[in-house]
């Protein structure tokens, strides 16, 4: 291996053997003599997984072997993604033990192989304080790692690649073949395709037109695709850069939006236009995120509304001249409409470039965190932020510290053996060392501090932490350069490289430093870029880039984290997987934390945790300063964070950072042009190298959603993923016809019923035949009957309408109904007596009069439900619901929670996802996100188990199984 060392005068030379002795590596989680393994409680689960439409069986692993305060979902995930080897075979790995090792002792051989460490002491306190640090979920390293190192396969640890492409067949067509590639092991690229000419240009062989970029897309466009439906349960993650001077960019910004408007049309003509359709193939330019890049001539001609010119690929000469600020709109335009193209800014992505002299920087992975130089790839690794946040509310610096430089050193290790997928990349990324650390959990820990996300404090924790990262990192790299040399490109860009460095240390004297906790991480950051500085002047530095900040979907969950990456919290009220199967709605564990460091009493917070498990979010909640409401803001919901809020936060951090920043600005669907626009514009003037937004609700047919629908007022309804199946019931079927009085006015109902005894079908009749309330009566009849036979469970109806108000009301003449507060009302609740089972009626408080009599003889001791006394049970019930009690002993139950929100504003009626009625008692994941969120989101359900998915940076990553819809 040729490496650089430091002569007497400081000048670099070249050598073949390494430039110093080795690392000393000390210990600081670990003790010498006790393994990580034994200090930690180890117990046995069984992994099983089902097919979302059809219940069966999709994976099962039983008794593999994680730590005791590993989450089930945790484990899970780890377990399907990330164990090798044949489920059921002798090779299949069954203990987290064995994953650790294989990654950890690939790394320490290799860093002992290569000459990283002092000595074999100094080996084993590496292996321990890594194993320890990803036992303890401390950091991970990304998806590929787990996937790859120590296994058969290939050794490949990067996620993040970035292609190149010329002007000729030759080079596009490889572009298609290196692309396929990448995609088939499952990790994404990115490259700009503006070397290829215009289609306002000729060729050179025959004088005829080229075809130009956009055409050619077309083609990878539809090998994404087709490799996609190959088998991947993921889309195929890529990213297509044009420049804002290529004479075909209005073409290419709107080329995404004609195709939404042709997808709008196909959909509405009654074309399956779903994801995986049979007509979804006929729209083309779906598998890739696209992006514009402009530079700062570009964006000030759009401020001072000026023509610019678009350049000939071939000459460099301006062939047409274009009204900038029009070509804005256009861009603004489409974005709004269809979400892309998205934005990065070309000059500032420059300016910080640590290595020119060899190339710019002309494009980014698909997530747009990594950018460097063409042909290249970036390996990832984040730390969970959670983890050192210490009892006494302040952040463990010194720990912070530790973390990163031995993360550091792992992730240049493993370059070393890293294998690529095509040469070109292994060339460039052997020479330039690119690497990528970041961190999750950043939304978590200021909410755990008191800090509101969209706030001045917030900002300069999350700037003071990224500073010292980067800091952190940059200074280990230039000790590892005197250790192994630095990287073989330094000697030619040393003067660029060093300027950089000073920039990323200006900028760090610039934080505005608010509390004493980021006033800590802020003077830290300050030391170790000094000595950074100093010891990248003396040594050189052994990686070109250190810091990126990626979306940490998958791993963010092999963490336990509650936020990925740059992200704020999603939302205050969460799913815990349990032990055995099913799920429990909890409310997050960091806002206990956050109101104690508030200030809080423990009672306050007990009151007020319960009243966001009910209502999902802090407005009103008792005892809660109004000033600490912006504490708790997220991504959705009552108090959504402000499309603002999120570009300056990403602003705060950006100057910290060697690549850019994984996220999308979500916006509201009332979103404007202008806004859309303008938030392009203010991401340009705070200094960001890119950014991409998406307005809620703006796609009808791309792999997010399928179909919506909407209320009066605007109001988005459930996602909808697959075509509803509608199940008719029998020509025969058995019915029950119920006479009723309520309040005096005096009806009919018809109920009928599936093969299984599931209701389908209901007939009211009530006033005159012709009358006006006949007719709603029979409408509403209708309504209600094809929504159960859609598969709409009959207790979403019961929780929505029973307890509604309106005359007329009062007495009854059913025993088991004495009073009634409507029509509807009583109706449901004669439903939900004929047709749902005890279980689920006493969770909505419904009884029947001989039950409400059994519940109140507490001394029969009689079981009433599942071999529960009444004694037993109505001791259990007064002593968590009392009120409860009263109400059931009075035959008014009080209206309990919804056990189900299928997207309805105000009571409306409700939409369905496609799958078949859940059981009694039990939500959809989708249903139950709606519910906490407040409404729903444009957010995809999983292709794998079907749980609503969250935004991860600009991916989306589901909760359930880990998957994401991008890169890792």
């Amino acid at each position: 291996m040729t490496e650089t060392v430091n002569d007497p005068t400081g000048s670099p030379r070249k050598s073949a053997k390494r430039a110093g002795k080795g690392l000393t590596v000390e210990r600081v989680y670990t003790t010498e003599g006790v393994h990580p393994y034994d200090a930690v409680t180890w117990e046995r689960r069984d992994v099983v997984q089902t097919n979302w439409k059809t219940g069966e069986t999709v994976f099962e692993q039983r008794g593999v072997e994680f730590p005791d305060f590993w989450s089930v979902n945790a484990s899970t995930i780890v377990t399907t993604k990330y164990f090798r080897g044949a489920v059921g075979t002798e090779e299949r790995e069954q203990s987290l033990r064995q994953l650790l090792d294989r990654v950890v002792l690939t790394y320490t051989a290799a860093g002992k192989e290569h000459g990283y460490f002092a000595s074999d002491a100094d080996a084993e306190i590496f292996e321990h304080e890594l194993t320890h640090m990803l036992l303890h979920q401390i950091f991970s390293f990304n998806s590929p790692v787990w996937f790859n190192v120590g296994t058969s396969s290939p050794q490949q640890v990067s996620a993040c690649f970035i292609l190149a492409v010329d002007d000729s067949m030759d080079s596009i067509l490889n572009w298609y073949r290196e692309e396929g590639l990448i995609f088939k092991g499952g990790s994404g690229a990115g490259l700009n395709l503006s070397r290829i000419r215009s289609s306002k240009e000729l060729l050179r062989s025959s004088g005829g037109t080229a075809s130009g970029p956009v055409s050619f897309m077309r083609g990878a466009d539809a090998s994404a695709g087709t490799i996609k439906s190959g088998g991947a349960t993921r889309r195929a993650a890529k990213m297509v850069v044009l420049d804002v001077d290529h004479p075909d960019i209005v073409e290419f910004v709107e080329t995404k939006e004609r195709e939404e408007e042709k997808i709008r049309v196909l959909r509405d003509a009654g074309f399956d236009m779903d994801l995986g359709g049979s007509d979804i193939t006929s729209v083309q330019y779906q598998n890739a995120n696209n992006s514009v890049r402009v530079n700062d001539e570009f964006m000030r001609a759009v401020e001072e509304k000026t023509s610019f010119g678009l350049r000939a690929r071939t000459t460099g000469e301006v062939i047409e001249e274009i009204d900038a600020a029009e070509l804005w709109g256009k861009m603004a335009q489409a974005a709004w409409a269809c979400a892309d193209p998205g934005i990065q800014y070309d000059s500032t992505i420059n300016d910080w470039h640590t290595t020119p002299e060899t190339g710019r920087i002309t494009a980014s992975n698909p997530c747009s965190e990594y950018m460097h130089l063409d042909n290249s790839s970036c390996n990832l690794a984040s730390l969970n932020l959670l983890k050192f946040l210490q009892d006494d509310g302040s952040f463990d610096v010194q720990k912070f510290v530790k973390a990163t430089e031995l993360i550091i050193t792992a992730m240049d290790i493993s370059i070393c053996f890293a294998d690529f997928p095509t040469e070109a990349i292994g060339e460039t990324t052997r020479a330039y060392r690119q690497l990528g650390i970041g961190f999750a959990n950043l939304g978590a820990l200021l909410m755990a501090s008191g800090l509101a996300y969209d706030s001045d404090g917030g900002r300069a924790l999350a700037a003071a932490i990224t500073s010292l990262m980067t800091g952190t990192s940059y200074r280990r790299s230039a000790e590892l350069a005197g250790v192994v040399g630095p990287y073989d490109g330094y000697a030619q860009n040393a003067a660029p490289h060093t300027r950089v460095m000073r920039k990323h240390l200006a900028a760090n004297d610039d934080i505005k430093t608010l509390h004493a906790m980021d006033i800590a991480v802020q003077r830290e950051a300050t030391k170790q870029w000094a000595q950074n500085l100093k010891v990248g002047e003396k040594n050189g530095w052994r990686n070109a880039q250190a810091s990126v900040l990626a979306p940490t979907g998958t791993i963010g969950f092999m963490m336990d984290c509650d936020t990925t990456g740059i992200e704020p919290d999603f939302s205050l009220v969460k799913f815990k997987k349990l032990v055995g199967g099913g799920s429990l709605q909890v409310v997050n564990q960091t806002i206990p934390s956050a109101l104690r460091k508030l200030g809080y009493t423990e009672e306050t917070i007990e009151a007020i945790v319960e009243y966001i498990a009910d209502k999902g979010h802090v407005i009103d909640a008792p005892g809660l300063k109004t000033e600490h409401y912006d504490v708790f803001d997220c991504a959705v919901g009552e108090r959504a964070i402000k499309p603002m809020g999120h570009v300056r936060m990403m602003a705060a951090c950006q100057p910290f950072l060697s690549g850019a920043i994984s996220k999308t600005v979500n916006m509201p669907e009332s979103s404007t042009v202008e806004e859309i626009a303008d938030v392009y514009l203010q991401g340009w003037k705070l200094g960001l190298k890119a950014l991409a937004v998406y307005r809620d609700n703006c796609k009808v047919g791309q792999p997010l959603s399928d179909a919506k629908a909407k209320k009066a007022d605007e109001e988005v309804k459930t996602v909808v993923v697959e075509k509803p199946i509608r199940r008719r019931l029998p020509k025969s079927r058995q019915s029950i016809t119920t006479s009723f009085s309520v309040g005096g006015a005096e009806g009919y109902m018809t109920s009928g019923a599936h093969e299984n005894g599931e209701l389908g079908e209901i007939f009211l009749k009530l006033g005159k035949q012709g009358s006006t309330l006949a007719g709603m009566m029979d409408a509403f009849s209708i309504a209600i009957s094809i929504s159960l036979q859609y598969g709409v469970p009959l207790e979403t109806f019961v929780s929505k309408f029973t307890n509604m108000k309106f005359e007329p009301a009062g007495l009854t003449d059913d025993p088991d109904v004495r009073m009634s507060q409507s029509i509807m009302d009583y109706v449901f609740r004669r439903l939900a007596l004929d047709y749902l089972d005890f279980d689920t009626r006493s969770a909505i408080g419904i009884y029947t009069a001989e039950e409400r009599q059994r519940y109140l003889d507490t001394g029969s001791h009689q079981p009433i439900s599942g071999g529960t006394t009444a004694a037993e049970l109505i001791e259990e019930q007064q002593a968590e619901k009392p009120a409860e009690v009263e109400a059931v002993a009075s035959g008014e139950a009080t209206k309990a929670e919804p056990t189900v929100a299928s997207g309805e504003a105000a009571g409306g009626s409700s939409a369905t996802e496609a799958t078949r009625p859940a059981p009694s008692g039990a939500h959809t994941s989708a249903e139950l996100l709606e519910e906490i969120t407040g409404g729903a989101i444009d957010s995809p359900l999983c292709m794998t188990c079907g749980t609503k998915m969250r935004p991860a940076g600009s991916c989306h990553v589901c909760e359930g199984c880990g998957s994401t819809s991008g890169c890792s």
